[in-house]
């Protein structure tokens, strides 16, 4: 096979590269006599003949069923198709040579409507330019083509059916959470700890979702780092606007590689897919699901497979691409394995980025199962025209201050503000609706190593706390003046009857293990000196007790 430049091959063309022996067999299937030295000389006479209107007609009416099935498939689709496809709807081709073809005669014994239609020459094999790509094609010789009448094209129906009551029962309502996990994680890599946050391991979308989100829609580096304006400028958008920017840049990301995200999937080595043309080919299939119908997503699926199977792969090579299964190892090459690669695509695009980004609602028959339907959600309609949504809330919620040093975000507080606090502050705790941070000193001095000031923070707090209490803000000042002014750590102490026996043991070998001093009778221990102090004071007339820590052993 070569590559053929014009549209279609025409019938010379097509049997150009063909033995005497297959003209022959061409002929008799078509009851045409052939009587010539040498293929070279068969072919133009039969060419000829082959092209008689009246004949191509009566050699049309007399295939079986499931030929003239596949022979109209063509002609529905401009007379050609890709060649994984044809084959996987209508029966494969058995690769023989001349001397086994004239052997065992497999043309008058077909295993299928392509092996009736390829000795009939009524089809041709080959790779063509479609949509821009070489793609291997199943074709109807040009020429022949003209002469067929055209075949009325059924309207499909929606792919797949709706979802069932019991299918529908646990509804999971798309949200815009993606937008509070977008700033948490770009906070978290502005302080160098992408898993900083108390709650990652319960986030939807997961954390290598919602970084490759950013990363693909250039709001981080390649070193890990927020784009400092660019960060800013969407944390700054308010939530409508805010997720509408995220569908977009969603849909022109080709950075965003769904397929490499799918769970159970290892891809590896250098081949490339097109994750543009996959999301949006099966946005076009959900288009045909009836407006506001739950839809089940097993029969979606299915009829995908039934339709465009290679709707990923644009020319139908389920071959060369080197995916496995993440658990097994086991290679998942060929269309055998569609439902584990390109069905599990279509499955993780809907109950996925669809989901997390808004655009579609889910159900399950029970809560915590699986999800088995989908619909759009009142929002896609709008994102998916890249406008704004403005039934999402405000953020307008203030943070709130406590005397203690605690301050809580609400996921309604504005993502800059929150940006900004989360970097003074040590992470205690992360929920549906709030953000819980401590402010220490290390928490500070942190933050000092990367810039930023306690009167920076003290303006961010006059902004956009509700009040902030007056024991706050001096203790912000007293810090920013002499630095931390206490700690609190946990310590072994050792309490003796009698300053001679401490002023013993200090004099001792053991005078190395012993730490700060807490008055005559008592002192710390160094970590993980108890029992040394202990035999210690033996040996110099004293016996000790070791009393067990009631929340465990300190570690500091």
């Amino acid at each position: 096979m070569g590559v053929y430049s014009k549209d279609m091959p025409d019938l010379t063309y097509r049997l150009g590269t063909q033995d005497l022996g297959f003209l022959e067999i061409v002929a008799e299937l078509w009851g045409l006599e052939l009587q010539a030295p040498d293929a070279r000389a068969a072919l133009p006479p039969l060419a000829r003949a082959m092209l008689n209107p009246a004949l191509v007609h009566e050699v049309v009416e007399t295939l079986p069923q499931d030929a003239r099935r596949a022979l109209d498939a063509l002609l529905a689709h401009a007379g050609w198709l890709p060649w994984a496809r044809f084959s996987q709807q209508f029966g494969s081709l058995r690769e023989v040579g001349a001397g086994r073809r004239d052997r065992e005669k497999p043309y008058q014994n077909p295993i299928s409507a392509v092996e009736i239609l390829w000795y009939h020459a009524l089809i041709g094999r080959d790779f063509l330019r479609r949509d821009g790509e070489l793609q291997e094609c199943a074709y109807i010789p040009d020429d022949l083509y003209a002469l067929f009448s055209p075949v009325p094209q059924n309207q499909p129906g929606p792919p797949g059916r709706a979802g069932t009551p019991a299918e529908t029962a646990h509804i999971q309502p798309a949200t815009d959470r993606i937008l509070d996990h977008t700033c948490t994680l770009l906070s978290a890599l502005r302080l160098g700890d992408p898993r900083r946050s108390p709650a990652v391991h319960t986030w939807a979308p997961p954390l290598p979702v919602v970084h490759a989100l950013l990363a693909a829609v250039k709001l981080i580096t390649s070193a890990e780092q927020p784009v400092p304006e660019d960060a800013r400028l969407f944390l700054e958008l308010p939530r409508p606007e805010a997720l509408a920017w995220l569908v977009r840049g969603w849909r022109e990301a080709s950075a965003f590689n769904e397929l490499r995200l799918v769970p159970g999937l290892v891809c590896e080595g250098a081949w490339q897919n097109d994750p543009i043309t996959a999301r949006e080919r099966i946005l076009a299939y959900l288009d045909e699901v009836p407006e506001g119908a739950w839809w089940h997503l097993e029969a979606f699926t299915q009829a995908v497979f039934k339709r465009a199977p290679d709707f990923q792969r644009p020319a139908g090579d389920f071959d060369s691409w080197l995916i496995s299964d993440a658990h097994s190892g086991a290679p998942l090459n060929g269309l055998q394995h569609w439902d584990r690669v390109d069905g599990a695509l279509v499955r993780y695009l809907i109950t996925g980025p669809l989901h997390w980004l808004g655009l579609v609602d889910l159900a399950a028959p029970a809560a915590g199962e699986p999800a088995t339907a989908f619909r759009f959600s009142a929002w896609a309609e709008s994102l998916l025209a890249g406008q704004p949504v403005r039934a999402l809330p405000t953020e307008d919620r203030a943070i709130n201050a406590f005397s203690d040093g605690k301050l809580i975000a609400s996921t309604h507080t504005p993502r800059l503000a929150r940006y900004q606090l989360a970097r003074f502050c040590l992470w205690s705790g992360e929920s549906e609706k709030d953000y819980t941070y401590q402010l220490t000193p290390a928490s500070l001095g942190a933050a000092a190593e990367q810039g930023l000031k306690a009167a920076h923070l003290e303006i961010l707090l006059e902004k956009y706390a509700e009040s902030v209490p007056p024991s706050l803000i001096a203790a912000l000042r007293q810090w920013d003046q002499k630095g931390g002014q206490a700690r609190i750590q946990p310590a072994v102490v050792l309490r003796v009857e009698h300053p001679r026996i401490l002023k013993a043991l200090r004099e001792s070998p053991a005078g190395r293990f012993l730490g700060d001093p807490l008055g005559p009778t008592a002192v710390i221990l160094n970590p993980g000196a108890e029992e040394k102090v202990a035999a210690a004071l033996a040996r110099l007339g004293y016996l000790a007790d070791l009393e067990p820590f009631p929340g465990g052993r300190p570690t500091g």
